[in-house]
């Protein structure tokens, strides 16, 4: 599968208001064939910064990328951040999520 992770510094006018611009975006990947998933967090230290966990079976990324709906993300984004994002990219051997062995909960 291919995992990203991807950190957007918002602007703090924009913070409490970047779900709703982003919202059109995810409802739109989570639908996409091969999305195994697409979730956001918001940082608990920075309030103005958000995290996005996604993964895609390995023929899916590229079809994502090619969307309307990324495109139109690509369009809307910018005016609510600080500064370019910072990703991680890799393709990664894991199918999808397991248990933590180090943690276990009877």
């Amino acid at each position: 599968m291919i995992f990203i992770v991807v950190k957007f510094n918002v602007k703090p006018e924009w913070s409490d208001r970047w779900i709703a611009l982003t919202k059109n975006f995810t409802e739109s990947t989570r639908q996409e064939p091969g999305n195994l998933w697409f979730d956001w967090s918001r940082s608990v230290e920075d309030p103005n910064r958000f995290v996005l966990v996604e993964a895609f079976a390995d023929d899916a990324a590229e079809a994502h990328v090619n969307s309307d709906h990324f495109s139109q993300a690509m369009q809307d984004m910018p005016q609510a951040l600080v500064e370019t994002p910072e990703i991680i990219s890799e393709r990664i051997g894991a199918g999808g999520w397991g248990r933590m062995g180090e943690l276990s909960v009877p």
